[in-house]
């Protein structure tokens, strides 16, 4: 795929580390998606272009918020300063529906909320610490 030429490529245990310390760097959260049994985590400097391969579909339920979400297998998105756009691969749990989440993104200056945005333009906040794994 064109998007991926150019990436840095991190597999295993040390795709983990990397994709944390990248959200990390991006002013995110470093529990924002809950990754299990990585295989591969690519990156491309130049436009932001990242994706990430695990095992299987995972849910997981963010238990300060009460928010279940769902990871495919594949996942990708355009990571930039305090944002996720054009994020592939995550869905939340809203009443019944599981609705497809397209950007995430925390206020710039902080002010302590992460928002995500739906397709259809809804979009939520919640605490950014119910997606911290450390204070």
């Amino acid at each position: 795929m064109a998007e991926r030429e150019g990436a840095t490529v991190k597999k295993g245990k040390e795709a983990l580390k990397w994709i944390i310390s990248l959200y990390e760097q991006h002013g995110l959260p470093d529990g924002l998606l809950p990754f299990q049994e990585l295989i591969e985590v690519g990156f491309v400097e130049r436009t932001g272009y990242m994706w990430v391969l695990q095992e299987k579909r995972i849910e997981h339920t963010f238990k300060m918020i009460g928010k279940l979400a769902s990871y495919d297998a594949e996942m990708s998105g355009y990571l930039e300063k305090t944002r996720i756009r054009k994020l592939k691969g995550v869905k939340a749990r809203e009443l019944m529906i599981w609705t497809p989440c397209i950007e995430i993104f925390v206020d710039d200056p902080p002010i302590g909320k992460i928002q995500f945005k739906a397709i259809g333009g809804l979009t939520v906040a919640y605490p950014i610490k119910a997606f911290a794994t450390r204070d």
